[in-house]
């Protein structure tokens, strides 16, 4: 598996990546890869806001659905249009184009309570 050691993970198995003020996230490489083939991506509507650990959105695979929850707390501010199409890219690219939204945290810091890549690899 894939878990890039510049990311946080979440025990949920989201990713994410702080770019500037912002957070990007998506699934990890081991949640996409349990899942199989994913033809439907539900993202939390633009404007939403999330607290850490509320559900965000979903994926459906040609196997099961799953949950996607919020990393951290904070404000929808961008979701990835281009999974509506193409949901594959989660697959493909799942820390590339397969990102599924942005937030801005209410705390950026909250981001260090998440998982290194060594822990998250650990927990699997």
């Amino acid at each position: 598996m894939n878990h890039p050691a510049d990311l946080k993970y979440a025990t949920t198995h989201e990713w994410v990546k702080i770019e500037g003020d912002l957070i990007i996230t998506g699934i990890s490489d081991h949640a996409q890869d349990a899942l199989g083939d994913l033809v439907y991506v539900e993202a939390p509507e633009v404007g939403t806001h999330l607290t850490a650990g509320q559900q965000a959105g979903g994926v459906e695979s040609v196997k099961t659905a799953s949950d996607i929850h919020a990393p951290v707390s904070g404000t929808v501010i961008e979701v990835n249009s281009a999974l509506e199409d193409d949901p594959d890219f989660v697959n493909d690219e799942p820390y590339g184009k397969g990102w599924i939204y942005k937030i801005k945290p209410d705390n950026i810091a909250d981001v260090e309570t998440l998982l290194n890549s060594s822990e998250y690899e650990a927990g699997l």
